[in-house]
Parts: C-alpha cells; sequence; structure tokens
C-alpha cells in the first residue's frame, strides 16, 4: 500500500443546521479541511437507513442510504421545499443528532418534496438500474401499509402510493447528492471509504425478498443469529440477532446477492471496510431463542468461495477487512490469502504484556492502523481511564516521559504517524482531544449511541499544520 493517512468520521457527525450532517455545502466543506492538514481518506459508517435504536449496523436494507442525510438547503435551492419549511426544520442543538425529531417529521417533509418534483422519469430510470433499492422502497410503503408489522405478518399487499413515491424520491435524492460530494471530494484528491456491515436485519427487503438465502424456519423467523461469544466488550457477549445466511444456497446461485451489495457500495465509495470479515472464515451461530450470546457456536463460512467472487468487481479499489476480535490462524490465513489489508488497533495493542499484532511495532505496510474504531473510547478516553502501570507503558512505548495526558497526545498520534501501516485512520474525536464524552458507540448498550456531531467551530480549533507537517514528514501524503 501507499502510505496515507485519513479521518474517520460518519456522515451524521457533520456540522449543519437541521438535525445531524447531510450531503451538502457542509460536507464539502469537510472535505476542503482534510485536503489542508494533507489527509487523502475519509472513513464513513454504513449510508443504510439504521434500525430503531439509530444503528446502522442493523438496517431494513443494505441497499439502502439513510434519507435523514438529504441536504434541505439543496432540495430548498431546487424549489423542492419552501424557505418556511427549511426554516421550520431548524436544529434545536448542534452538539448532537436529533433522532427523534427527525423521525417525527423529516420524511414528512421530504413527502412534499417528492410531491413538487416534475421530472419523476429519472427517477424510474435510476430505479431499473438499481433494483434491489427500488424493492426497498416497496418494503418500506407496504410496512407503512401493514402497520410497520414485520413482513411475516402483512395482510395489505398493496402499497400507498404517495408513500412509495416518497421512498423513491428519497432515495433518487439522498444517492444524487451524495455523487456530487464524492466526485468533488476525488478531485480535491481525497478517497472515500464506506462501511459494509456483514449481516442485514431479519424485518428488512433484503430477506422479505429473499428469504431463501437465510437460515429462516418454517414460520420464515430466523431459526440461528448472528453475534460474537464474550470478549474485551462484553462479558455476556453480544446478541445481534441478525439472520444468518445460508452460504450453502448462496454459494449454488455463485454468490450473486453479494456480488450485487458490492457494486453498489463500490458505486457510492472508492473502496469499503468489510464488517466482521472473520465471518466469512466462520460465524458465530446462536440459537434464536436464546437471551445472550454465550451459548452459540463457531460454523465454518464460505471463505475463499465468496471472496473470489466478489474481488473481480474490486479491481482498484480499497478493501478493508475487519479482523478484529475472536482471530484463529485460519482468519490470518483468509486475510492474507484475500490480499485485503486488516485492521490493527492502538488500543489493543496494550491489554496484556503479549507482543500483540496490535503493538505499532508490529504493523504490516498492508495493514490499516486506527487509533480506534467507532466502537472504541476516544483516545483521550481509553489514557485516561488506564491503570497507572499500564498508562506508564503507553507512554514509554511513544517516548513520553510525563505525567499530563494533553502533554503525551502528540507523542501517541506521532507514533501512530511513523508506523509501517500503509494506511493510518484517525477518529475525529482523537483530532480534537475529546474524551469519553464524544464516542460514538459502546457495544453491547442499545440506547444512547450514534449521535455525537461536531460544529464547524470545533473543527477549526484544529492545528492543521501540524497534520500537514505529519504527513509530509512521514511520507502519508499522495
Amino acid at each position: 500500500m501507499k502510505r496515507a493517512s485519513g479521518v474517520l468520521m460518519h456522515i451524521s457527525s457533520l456540522w449543519g443546521d437541521y438535525s445531524e450532517g447531510s450531503f451538502g455545502e457542509n460536507a464539502c466543506e469537510w472535505v476542503d479541511f482534510l485536503a489542508e492538514c494533507g489527509f487523502s481518506y475519509w472513513q464513513t459508517l454504513p449510508f443504510c437507513l439504521p434500525d430503531e435504536a439509530n444503528s446502522p449496523y442493523k438496517s431494513f436494507s443494505a441497499f439502502s442510504i439513510n434519507p435523514y442525510f438529504i441536504d434541505l438547503p439543496l432540495l430548498c435551492k431546487a424549489g423542492l421545499i419552501t424557505k418556511d419549511e427549511l426554516s421550520l426544520a431548524k436544529q434545536n442543538t448542534p452538539y448532537a443528532c436529533e433522532f427523534e425529531r427527525l423521525g417525527n417529521e423529516r420524511l414528512a417533509l421530504l413527502s412534499k418534496a417528492a410531491d413538487r418534483m416534475k421530472n419523476t422519469e429519472v427517477i424510474d430510470e435510476f430505479m431499473k438500474c438499481h433494483k434491489y433499492t427500488d424493492n426497498f422502497c416497496k418494503y418500506m410503503a407496504l410496512k407503512a401499509a401493514n402497520n410497520d408489522l414485520p413482513w411475516n405478518e402483512w395482510t395489505i399487499d398493496t402499497p400507498d402510493p404517495i408513500t412509495l413515491k416518497m421512498w423513491r424520491f428519497s432515495q433518487f435524492i439522498a444517492y444524487t447528492q451524495w455523487i456530487a460530494v464524492k466526485e468533488y471530494a476525488n478531485k480535491k484528491g481525497i478517497s472515500i471509504i464506506g462501511d459494509i456491515p456483514i449481516y442485514v436485519a431479519w424485518d428488512s427487503a433484503d430477506v422479505w425478498a429473499s428469504p431463501e438465502q437465510f437460515q429462516l424456519d418454517e414460520r420464515k423467523n430466523p431459526s440461528n443469529v448472528a453475534g460474537v461469544p464474550p470478549d474485551y466488550f462484553s462479558a455476556d457477549g453480544q446478541l445481534w440477532g441478525n439472520p444468518l445466511y445460508d452460504w450453502d444456497k448462496m454459494k449454488n446461485d455463485g454468490f450473486s446477492w453479494w456480488k450485487d451489495r458490492m457494486s453498489f457500495m463500490l458505486e457510492l465509495f472508492d473502496g469499503v471496510r468489510i464488517d466482521h470479515f472473520r465471518g466469512f472464515e466462520s460465524y458465530y451461530s446462536i440459537p434464536a431463542n436464546e437471551t445472550t450470546a454465550k451459548n452459540g457456536k463457531w460454523i465454518k463460512g464460505p471463505g475463499m468461495d465468496l471472496i473470489s467472487a466478489i474481488k473481480p468487481l474490486c479491481d482498484g479499489k480499497l478493501i478493508i477487512a475487519e479482523d478484529l476480535g475472536d482471530i484463529t490462524p485460519q482468519v490470518i490465513q483468509l486475510v492474507e490469502d484475500s490480499g485485503f489489508p486488516g485492521m490493527r488497533v492502538l488500543q489493543f495493542g496494550f491489554l496484556d504484556s503479549a507482543d500483540s499484532p496490535h503493538m505499532p511495532h508490529n504493523y504490516i505496510n498492508n495493514s490499516v492502523a486506527y487509533t480506534g474504531t467507532h466502537d472504541n473510547n476516544t483516545l483521550l478516553g481509553y489514557v485516561w481511564e488506564l491503570d497507572p502501570g499500564t498508562r506508564r507503558r503507553v507512554f514509554d512505548y511513544c517516548g513520553f516521559g510525563g505525567e499530563h495526558l494533553d502533554d503525551s497526545y502528540n507523542h501517541l498520534l506521532r507514533t501512530m504517524f511513523q508506523s509501517h501501516a500503509g494506511l493510518l485512520m484517525l477518529p475525529v474525536q482523537d483530532l480534537l482531544l475529546y474524551g469519553r464524552d464524544t464516542r460514538i458507540n459502546k457495544p453491547g448498550i442499545a440506547e444512547g449511541n450514534w449521535s455525537y456531531r461536531v460544529t464547524k467551530q470545533q473543527i477549526n480549533t484544529i492545528y492543521k499544520e501540524k497534520f500537514i507537517h505529519w504527513n509530509r514528514l512521514y511520507s502519508r501524503m499522495k
């Protein structure tokens, strides 16, 4: 890998005036900031519509784009919403996503905009080229017609045309606005990395349209569900609850659904991170009636059969294998055989006294190094909460002889810039020296996540010259 660096920040965390970040001018300002710091990559979290807990890792469709990311000022400029409607949509706080308000108000506003759009032929043409997204729109309209019941309890099979129109409009507009941001970023020398959750939700357009591709019982409920065993994050493990794939049936049709999914993602992004990549080698299967993840078991996954099917679609694209968690020699071999770079996380390097692959001196070029991921504490929060002995070990490792956390920070970041990892990714909170109160997710906890946002004023406090100096000094400039 050519040495480079970038920043991890989700769209929802961008600054703006309308309850969460969007695909508008502020996204382009963020791109400008990255370029001025010498960064080459922007990594986001999944774009798909999030679940009731606002998690983008469990969605109504792998082929959807969150309609709350649609930029309202652009809709107003296009004459699709009025200035009064735009004014009424202004947020109450810039510091957190207003999920409840978005859920109560935004789709109704988008429905008005959809009704005002005259050239609907472009939407029809878009849907012809994106059949899974079209399925998602039909699914959401049918779900609304059936009082939001899960799909196996539906009795009404005709969607409300107004609701269907709104969903088709929202997906087309979101896609169009995002592609404009991506093109702007690429012209500025910024590549964008998306995120593919390995699993989908049971109550989703994906399972509704293709139930035969999943492990379901005779009532079309999941027979086994996904998760991970007890680990660093949770003593009970994590019971995700997603239905598991029927990998044998997927293999029989050449993994067509996965190939279509990868093609869609690589329309949206210059590369992707595949979440829970180790599930391709072996996946953790939990009986659907369990209340924790303790009693699951590992079952062999599709391995290189799947990788070989999707890899021709990825030519020239950066594909990151998220190889974290319970990693076995077989998982390590699969990552190596795939050729995809794996992940290294500084915060995991000091969990014990062993010479961990997450220690910076062990990073290889074909890896992507992080101070922390969206599931971790911020770097400052992590160091603050270490026991004194481990904190001293971290400081010594990074060449810092003092005790004050703020003073240690540049030593920690410089160590990561110096590492052999081909790509370095820093969460935006770690550019700002922010603590645990700004972390975006706490695994295993359903409430209170995903709402973190930055303001433009906060971004303007970042000393850009420091990062462009380090990017030049350690050959991380494109």
